[in-house]
């Protein structure tokens, strides 16, 4: 992510200001930043348009480990948005007790 313009680590994350080659770093950074903080649903909110964007984030989400699943919630943007669920950070990841 461009530390110059911090983004606000929150269960939502609006997709529409960034690039769509900025997406192959910064949403495991995101949700890096998002499993240590304890939030594991996260909404990526895509847009509908042509599906460019929303395809490419669902490449990229297919290949990352850290996500369980994703869908199209039809409550919450349907095709414009989707919910991602990520898994609990191990707690071999963690700190270690002495």
């Amino acid at each position: 992510m461009d530390d110059s313009h911090p983004h606000p680590i929150t269960s939502e994350l609006d997709l529409h200001t960034f690039r769509p080659h900025e997406i192959g770093e910064l949403l495991p950074e995101y949700f890096r930043e998002c499993r240590q903080r304890g939030i594991l649903s996260v909404r990526g909110i895509h847009g509908k348009g042509t599906g460019t964007l929303r395809e490419g984030v669902h490449a990229l989400l297919r290949r990352l480990p850290e996500v369980e699943s994703f869908h199209h919630p039809a409550t919450t943007g349907g095709w414009g948005a989707t919910r991602v669920i990520l898994h609990a950070p191990s707690a071999s990841t963690g700190p270690t007790a002495d």
